[in-house]
């Protein structure tokens, strides 16, 4: 085996082993002789850098050859460059995916890394993602601050691997990216100077080369301060107001100058824009409600009687028997919703328009548009049709805990068929959704509220009433269908009793 992997030219990658010179007491069973040329060849060509030879032979038992015993490791050489350095790309985090937000960071540069520790938190159009590291070694370059826009494939970070000298700073051109590797062991070797990536950003903004900066700090160390006074010696900020500007948005103004511009600008009666970046879950929405936008768009409007409703919320919360379980609305529309969807299948299909035709879905996954600090997100519950009520109502539990953590991934949120968006949880009567595409129908829903109503024979009566707004691709369902469909949910929400009539 070790003799095909020599004459193969590959390196091995089975994890951290090495194999020690012979150690034994007793003599050699061969006598000491030079390595064949064969394998001196092979050696020289494939992993020269992670091979030693020692004087005790061994017997690889490879035919008509003889070998010397070597000392080598079982790491990727093939990724191990000559100067010990390797960049770590973000990876493709999902099917689609072409950038991701840089959320933060778990090391810090000069930090000892293990395999498959976390280096960063990313977020993507599906989900937060954690970043671990493929090797063991030392951070040795951050290339990105959080808030910054990664595509997939870009580095995110620098590592010193095996036994290399970790560089104490490599300054990053953008520029000049192709020098970068060549700059990475010329300052490592020559001492290069020490500062923060906070730092190096400031000179970057100002167009200072770092290494032109004398430190005032511990160990030579370039300070903010000394960036600033560089630039001012060469004409670069004139006045200390200017670098104060410059240097904002680093959080770094002093109390007394904030106080000073606030008042100013309150005298003037001048106030500024600020300009937010759209990151994360807003981005996503930008981009899906723009496509949805084209698509020609109905709605239905019904009110359905909640009085039953509320009775059986009010009965399972009475027969809980799980601490922390808490019952709502929510859990029976939406398994009332499956129901009506087992009788009109069309409603929980996709549209695919480059072959114009219709995929009916055998899963009933319903989406739940939720609001959380992050943005609009819309994970779903898999497979309802298959789901008792208290089932939906754990997931649905997990599934808001998960979005206000930030934590969703990309299965949770992947494969909606349907979606129910709750606007009467925070407020309003009903509200005119926009498709989640590729779906063709979402359902708003508004506060349930206490209305007047009258009997057949003219007697009134409190009710509590719900507001349905129902979004339709009219490319795919006519109004008919949907008129249908909403009437057969509304049968099973005013008469939740045929639930059990009809569930399997």
């Amino acid at each position: 085996m070790i003799g095909r992997r020599i004459l193969q030219k590959r390196a091995w990658n089975t994890g951290r082993r090495w194999l020690h010179p012979y150690t034994s007491s007793s003599p050699s069973p061969f006598p000491a002789a030079e390595p064949s040329e064969l394998c001196k060849r092979h050696f020289s060509h494939c992993v020269k850098p992670a091979f030693s030879f020692t004087n005790n032979p061994v017997n690889f038992k490879i035919p008509y050859m003889m070998i010397n015993r070597c000392q080598f490791s079982s790491n990727a050489v093939a990724d191990l460059p000559m100067n010990g350095m390797v960049d770590v790309p973000l990876a493709q985090t999902g099917e689609g995916i072409a950038e991701c937000e840089l959320l933060k960071w778990f090391v810090q540069e000069g930090d000892e890394v293990e395999e498959f520790q976390p280096l960063c938190e990313v977020q993507s159009d599906k989900a937060t993602i954690e970043i671990t590291s493929r090797y063991k070694g030392r951070v040795a370059h951050i290339l990105h601050v959080p808030g910054s826009i990664v595509k997939v494939g870009e580095t995110l970070l620098k590592m010193a691997v095996e036994d290399a000298q970790v560089p104490p700073i490599i300054p990053h051109d953008s520029g000049n990216a192709k020098q970068d590797d060549a700059k990475l062991i010329k300052d490592s070797s020559g001492g290069g100077v020490l500062s923060t990536p906070t730092v190096r950003n400031l000179a970057k903004e100002h167009g200072i080369n770092i290494n032109d900066v004398q430190g005032s700090g511990k160990e030579g160390r370039v300070l903010k301060e000394d960036v600033l006074k560089f630039a001012i010696q060469k004409g670069i900020i004139k006045e200390p107001s200017v670098t104060a500007t410059a240097t904002a948005d680093l959080g770094e103004l002093s109390h007394v100058e904030k106080s000073s511009s606030q008042v100013s600008a309150q005298v003037e009666g001048k106030f500024e824009d600020t300009i937010v970046p759209l990151r994360g879950f807003q981005r996503t929405m930008v981009k899906t409600m723009s496509m949805a936008a084209k698509v020609p768009h109905f709605h239905y409007v019904e009110e359905i009687n909640c009085d039953a409703l509320a009775e059986l919320k009010a009965s399972f919360q009475t027969n809980n028997t799980e601490p922390g379980l808490k019952f709502t609305f929510l859990p029976i529309l939406i398994k009332s919703l499956s129901m009506a969807l087992n009788k009109y299948p069309m409603v929980n299909s996709c549209f695919n328009e480059e072959s114009l035709e219709v995929i009916l879905r055998g899963s009933h996954n319903i989406g739940i548009a939720m609001a959380t600090p992050y943005g609009l997100v819309v994970p779903n519950i898999k497979n309802v049709q298959s789901l008792s009520i208290l089932e939906i109502t754990k997931e649905l539990s997990r599934l808001q805990q998960l979005a206000l953590d930030n934590k969703l991934s990309p299965t949770d949120i992947s494969g909606g068929t349907i979606t129910l968006s709750n606007i009467g949880a925070i407020g309003g009567k009903f509200g005119a959704p926009i498709l989640n595409l590729p779906e063709v129908a979402i359902i708003a829903m508004g506060r349930i509220q206490k209305l007047p109503r009258f009997t057949d024979d003219g007697n009134v009566y409190p009710a509590s009433i719900m507001t349905v707004n129902i979004g339709a691709d009219h490319r795919v369902l006519d109004g008919a269908t949907v008129a249908k469909f909403c009437s057969e949910w509304k049968r099973f929400i005013e008469k939740p009793e045929l639930l059990m009539l009809h569930m399997k």
